[in-house]
């Protein structure tokens, strides 16, 4: 059954969500949330504190976007109004919600974006590094070769390069970039607007040996200064 009422023009709304401080969920968001016919969530336990009427919340993320889609094109279809939602922070920015937008803009229907917290533009703005020019790459292939060819691609970008890395791979990913892109200078932001909030800045070899033995912990955004940075950047 296709809950909500029928005789409205379908809707999209992506909402941006908290990277970790749930103050950050803004009034017009926690609003959007609640208004929604249906919410498409990448993690439907974070989502659930966000909304009263748990019997909105869908799933919708990598490994079932393709049987969520045609659910999802439904619910336009029939005027209501669908908010997706990521795991945390902006929608589509390593999540599948481009698929969902390109159904609603093939289809006509009304696209709305709630803008919000984003990992991505809160690391840049905090490493120190230049942001006036800026790619961000999101998460490193697991595979070794892979991984590789995809850090050499950047090898002659000038501006600032945005990764994800798992707390357990930042070292050894660290230590490949230094081996391909040279000793640049980086932001590492680690634990994003949450207590434990960390900044380390400096060239490689320093960020890696500051780190030591440490055992890494928290969800790792690190910016990575251009081509023409040298490695004293931060001296």
């Amino acid at each position: 059954m296709i809950p909500g009422n029928l005789n409205k023009a379908g809707k999209l709304i992506l909402v941006a969500t908290p990277i970790g401080n749930l103050g950050d969920m803004s009034p017009r968001a926690v609003e959007a949330i609640e208004k929604a016919s249906v919410v498409f969530a990448e993690d439907t336990r974070r989502t659930a504190k966000f909304i009263t009427e748990k019997k909105r919340l869908y799933s919708y993320h990598d490994h079932n976007a393709a049987g969520r889609l045609p659910q999802l094109k439904e619910f336009l279809q029939n005027g209501l109004t669908v908010a997706l939602v990521s795991d945390a922070g902006m929608p589509g920015i390593s999540d599948p919600s481009f698929k969902a937008v390109r159904i609603a803009v093939q289809e006509g229907f009304q696209i709305e974006v709630i803008p919000g917290p984003t990992a991505v533009t809160t690391a840049l703005v905090g490493s120190g590094l230049p942001v006036d020019r800026f790619a961000f790459e999101g998460f490193l292939p697991r595979k070794i070769g892979a991984r590789k060819r995809k850090i050499e691609e950047m090898s002659s970008y000038t501006g600032s390069i945005v990764y994800f890395i798992g707390p357990h791979h930042l070292l050894k990913y660290l230590g490949e970039i230094q081996g391909i892109l040279g000793n640049r200078p980086v932001g590492i932001a680690r634990e994003l607007t949450k207590v434990h909030e960390e900044y380390i800045r400096g060239n490689i070899s320093d960020v890696i040996r500051r780190f030591g033995d440490r055992k890494v912990r928290g969800e790792i955004t690190i910016v990575v200064g251009g081509k023409e940075l040298g490695e004293d950047y931060f001296d």
